[in-house]
């Protein structure tokens, strides 16, 4: 892969953000995490999710395609709470009567805090797009169990100037619901699939354990634990930064966590397991521009042949 600041791409790594901007694939809008996309910017994402689902094709997975709100009782079940607060977004509404209006737009011209004229609804911005599947498939699985394509918006609370790391972001995932032997063979099935996608791409990437961002104390041992039973693995590759390099893809085996938490059983009775393979497609979008330049007709014959360029 060629680093930024070499001579394929001219670009120095310390201002690859500041270019996306000043090449307009990126446009500000005050708010770190959150950008306008050109049109550019869009069409190669969507050239990314079609690879992504092409990925995925003769495994007759259901299509299904959610907004990217969730239910807030689903989520409270899931558990996320509990282990990711920090990134969690609810959704508020205003829904006074004519005092509360107007004492809310005297706090808006005072510049006062205007936030608790909002109540809670029963809504939570999605923060993976797999999370509305669980529900969904409480009740028995066939026997061979079930997949689903799914794919949002995503929201994941986490302000920052590294461009990779979007507040609102795009995901594409394909999900299993089965006994554990087949699930566990078929997030073993995908990560082949998702590195001969990079490789495909042209991407400097490699696969490695990995962990969420617990919260607290304890999230420290919860992290531990999951990087050293295999549960979450990431395919990286440089965009921000060489050293540091980013997730664009990640593959969790949530073991029975969804299965018990929404009442998911096998045809023989017992919990289902779960696992889940995610493509983050602005982050492989990226990759794309960091790996070979800014110019979509210099890229590579063959990765432009792999997106139909």
């Amino acid at each position: 892969m060629a680093r930024l600041g070499s001579a394929t791409t001219g670009v120095a790594e310390t201002t690859f953000r500041e270019e996306l901007f000043r090449r307009g694939v990126l446009a500000r809008t005050g708010v770190p995490g959150v950008y306008g996309r050109s049109a550019e910017f869009e069409d190669t994402v969507e050239r990314v999710d079609r690879r992504a689902i092409a990925a995925g094709t003769g495994d007759g997975a259901d299509v299904i395609r959610f907004p990217p709100v969730s239910s807030r009782a689903h989520f409270e079940r899931s558990g996320y709470l509990a282990s990711f607060p920090h990134l969690a977004g609810a959704i508020h509404a205003f829904a006074g009567a004519e005092r509360a209006h107007r004492d809310l737009m005297q706090a808006v011209e005072r510049g006062d805090d205007w936030s608790s004229a909002f109540q809670p609804t029963a809504l939570m911005l999605t923060p993976a797009a797999c999370y509305p599947v669980y529900p969904m498939l409480s009740g028995t699985l066939p026997a061979a169990g079930r997949s689903i394509d799914v794919a949002s918006y995503c929201f994941r609370h986490e302000p920052s100037d590294d461009p990779a790391r979007m507040q609102m972001f795009r995901m594409h995932e394909h999900v299993r619901a089965a006994s554990p032997d087949i699930v566990r063979a078929w997030r073993d099935m995908w990560l082949d699939r998702a590195q001969a996608v990079t490789r495909a791409l042209g991407l400097d990437a490699r696969c490695q354990p990995a962990a969420d961002p617990f919260f607290g104390r304890s999230g420290t041992l919860l992290a531990s634990s999951q990087r050293d039973r295999g549960l979450k693995l990431e395919i990286v590759t440089p965009i921000a930064s060489d050293t540091e390099p980013t997730a664009i893809a990640s593959f969790n085996y949530h073991e029975d966590h969804f299965g018990a938490a929404f009442s998911i059983a096998t045809a023989d009775g017992g919990t289902a397991h779960t696992a889940c393979v995610g493509f983050g497609l602005e982050r492989i979008a990226l990759a794309l521009y960091r790996a070979h330049g800014f110019d979509r007709h210099a890229w590579p014959a063959s990765v432009r042949q792999e997106l139909g360029l």
